[in-house]
């Protein structure tokens, strides 16, 4: 009981490592990556239990936290539909030898102990993840701005309430205002949710 309480004091539990990219096929997480469909691994980090990777389109968590039990969940987390957020960090105390990464993926709150003699690494990935999770808002902030603006300008064009022989009977120049509209709309929507982050980690991850 006292080993365990002086490995949390210490921060010896379960500190992970963050791993050189020559080294990520090493790792059990790199096997479930959809690399045949241009997924790329940006970050791994690995303890005695766990693995946690970041790609451009998702945060993935091999967890081998399981009592009794050597088996793994996985646990994948697609950026667009669990937006990154409230990224932090704390950074080693005085007896401590690990800093703690922390963030939200949608609802889920994750904690990541990093030894802390990769400081310099655990700043890179807060900078990428922290700008993450801006455009993450963003791209909500513009849907929103999107779909009501959409719905105002749809609501000048009631062809929906109107029968198809009513229809067919109007100005080509209504339908293909209506067809443009629905067009642009489509294009629009497509541009701002790019859930994509691989430029983001380019330009912070460089090591």
């Amino acid at each position: 009981m006292f080993k365990n309480l002086a490995a949390d004091v210490l921060g010896l539990s379960d500190i992970g490592k963050i791993i050189e990219v020559k080294d990520f096929d090493k790792t059990d997480i790199d096997e479930y990556v959809f690399h045949e469909d241009n997924e790329k691994i940006f970050v791994i980090i690995k303890s005695k239990t766990d693995e946690y990777c970041f790609t451009n389109i998702a945060f993935i968590h091999l967890d081998g936290n399981i009592a009794v039990s050597k088996k793994k969940t996985l646990n994948r987390y697609l950026y667009k539909h669990h937006p990154i957020s409230h990224v932090r960090v704390e950074t080693a105390g005085t007896v401590d030898l690990d800093a703690e990464l922390k963030f939200k993926v949608g609802e889920q709150a994750i904690s990541i102990d990093i030894d802390k003699k990769q400081m310099e690494q655990i700043r890179d990935i807060y900078k990428a993840l922290f700008t993450i999770s801006e455009k993450c808002y963003d791209i909500k902030t513009n849907m929103s701005t999107l779909q009501n603006t959409h719905e105002t300008v749809s609501k000048m064009f009631t062809l929906r309430e109107l029968s198809e022989q009513v229809v067919l009977n109007l100005p080509d120049i209504i339908n293909q205002t209506v067809q443009q509209v629905e067009l642009h709309y489509n294009e629009r929507r497509n541009e701002i949710r790019n859930y994509d982050f691989g430029a983001v980690f380019q330009r912070y991850i460089k090591w």
